[in-house]
This record gives structure tokens, sequence and C-alpha cells, in this order.
């Protein structure tokens, strides 16, 4: 039994000095990571990022763009539609009657030219704004590699192309949006691209064999001609009978010059003259009141504002065109308001809340 206490004696005096050594010499405490810390721990961004363009070139661009140089008109058209906000430069300017269209801070930009075309693309002008990237979008030439690197490397920015035909300008909007990360508009532009093209297409089926035949005159006397499958006839070829077969079609907007003799012969249903062009003059000229069109008072001014709604450039303005002649020259089929659905092109592509007195404006010698 003595030996039993003794041993419980013990045991007790060990614990008790095991507890003491505890309290009189703690550890030191480990430090703990700040909560506050750990939750804005985040993984940054990246600056740049890679991007293939439809010329199948992989280019590093901001990851974040703000600060855009359209290479040419066609390309200012996409770009004011989806974010004028982001544009620095221009390609071209607006005169008085088509500024108000457009967003108004576009109207105070300095005016660089552009590379195709009139191919005065100014660099000097780029640079000293401090663009982040040039941007083109239309039909790609033969050397689209090519002028796309030498814009990178005289400006020492990226330059990016993006194919947008008739047909594939919703993909291009969407291109657009993701790159410029405003995807909803983006999407909301396709969305209405599309679905001009599902109407017009509709229209045209119903037409058939059936197409009004016609010419499209342009130039100081009305005696240049779009002429049949060059580029900027696609319109016309697709909703009429483009009668104006040449051997060489001209690849330029101003089209392939012609003369009233053989206008005459050609003698079709229907004429639009280009703005600007002899709309106003041939009803009382003996020589063009002799053809069927005008005869019949079947000619129209194709509307201008801020573009030609048939192309000059041809670009997304010719959804336009499409959604006018179908309305004009197939009412039996075209049973939409022509009103509406321009205005909404407006409101959409340009920000403009288009007026009846603005429509009827525009569409003086077009209905």
């Amino acid at each position: 039994m003595k030996k039993l206490l003794s041993l419980l004696l013990a045991l007790a005096m060990c614990v008790s000095l095991f507890a003491c050594a505890k309290t009189e010499n703690p550890p030191e405490a480990t430090p703990s990571a700040s909560p506050t810390a750990e939750a804005t721990v985040t993984e940054e961004a990246p600056e740049f990022v890679t991007f293939t363009d439809s010329a199948n070139r992989t280019v590093e661009i901001p990851t974040n763009i703000t600060k855009i140089s359209p290479s040419g008109s066609l390309a200012q058209m996409f770009l004011i539609a989806i974010a004028p906000d982001l544009l620095v430069t221009v390609a071209s300017g607006y005169g008085e009657s088509d500024a108000k269209y457009v967003p108004a801070a576009l109207n105070d930009l300095p005016v660089v030219g552009q590379f195709y075309g009139s191919e005065d693309l100014n660099f000097e002008s780029i640079a000293a704004i401090g663009s982040e990237i040039v941007i083109d979008i239309g039909e790609p030439k033969k050397t689209i590699v090519e002028d796309m690197d030498s814009i990178t490397t005289n400006l020492a920015i990226p330059a990016i192309h993006i194919t947008a035909t008739l047909d594939s300008a919703p993909e291009a909007f969407r291109t657009l949006g993701t790159i410029l990360n405003r995807e909803a508009k983006g999407e909301e532009l396709a969305a209405f691209c599309e679905r001009a093209l599902a109407q017009t297409a509709e229209i045209m089926a119903s037409v058939g064999d059936n197409k009004v035949s016609a010419l499209y005159l342009l130039g100081d006397s009305g005696l240049n001609v779009l002429a049949k499958t060059s580029f900027h006839s696609e319109i016309l070829d697709y909703v009429t009978d483009n009668l104006a077969v040449v051997d060489e079609p001209s690849s330029k907007g101003s089209g392939n010059e012609t003369d009233l003799e053989q206008i005459s012969i050609w003698d079709p249903e229907v004429i639009l003259f280009a703005p600007g062009s002899v709309y106003g003059s041939v009803a009382a000229d003996p020589t063009w009141s002799q053809l069927q069109a005008v005869k019949n008072n079947n000619f129209y001014e194709v509307p201008l504002g801020p573009y030609n709604w048939m192309g000059s450039p041809p670009s997304i303005n010719r959804y336009l065109g499409m959604l006018w002649l179908t309305n004009i020259l197939y009412p039996e089929f075209a049973v939409f308001n022509l009103y509406d659905q321009v205005k909404e092109y407006y409101n959409l592509f340009y920000g403009y809340d288009l007026s009846v007195a603005d429509y009827d404006e525009l569409t003086a010698n077009a209905t």
C-alpha cells in the first residue's frame, strides 16, 4: 500500500511540474495569414491576349482595348455601330447634313485617311494620338497579310483584319463583340443582320425568276453603271435582274463607263440613280424620257445619309439597300413597314432616333 501511495504521489508531482512548465514558457505562436489579404489575392488579367484574325495571322492584342483606329471607311462603319466611344481617329469625316446621324464625338476626331482606296492613311497622326490597335474590316485583298504586317511594323501596334461580306457581317460583329468586350451589343447587331438576310431571302424565294430588270447609274451624267458580278453590285444582282453585263466589270465604286445608246438597248424596267447624279433632270430630257423606266416613272434616287444605302462604301449600309429595294420592287411579298425597320437600323447602328420627318427627307426621291 505504501509503495502504491508513493507511486501515485510521484505521478501527481510530474503532472504538476509539466503544467507549470507550459504556463511559464508558452511556445511562440505561428503567425496566420490575414483573411483580408487572402480574400484580395486574385490572378490579374493578362495585359495582352492572342488573337487569330481572318487572314490567319496570330497577333497579340490588348485585353482591354480603349483606343482604336479604323483602317478605312468600311471598318469605321462597323466600329461606330459597336464601339464608337473607343474610336480615336476616323478614316473620313461627315458633312453637315450627315453629321447629325452619328455620335457627336466622332465629328471632333482627327481624320487620318484610309489604307486602301485613297491610300492616304496618316501613320504619324495615329501614332501621335496613341492608338492601341488598327482594325481592318471588309473584303480581304490578295495582299492582306503583307498589308496588316506593314501597318504593324510602321506603327509598332497590332493591326488585324476581320473579313465581313454581306453574309458574314453577323459573325464579324460577334468577333468584334468578343475582342472589344461588347458581346451583348455585337449579338444585337448580328441578330439584326441575320433577320434582314433571312427576310430578303424569303422575299426573293417568292419572287423566283420574276426579278425586275434594273440598272444602277451614277456619275455626273448618269453614264456610269454598276456592272453585273462586280463587288459593288452585290445587292443589285441579288434583288434585281441587273442588265449591265460587260466584259470587264470594274472593281471600283465609280463603275463602268457606258453611254445612252447602250442604256437604251438595255432599257430596264427600273433605274436607280446614285445620289448627286442626274435623277432630277431625266424626266425633262427627250432622250432619257424614251426609256421605259423614265416613261413609267419607275426611277429612283438612292437614299443617302450618312451613307449611301446601296453601298459606296459597300458595307453594312447595304442592309438598308436590301430592305428598301425589296419594299419598293416587290410590295406584294415585302409586307413589312419600311420606316420601322429603317428606324431600328439607325438606332442600332448609329445611335440615332430617326423621326418620320428624317425618314421622309431621306426617301424623298426613293419611294
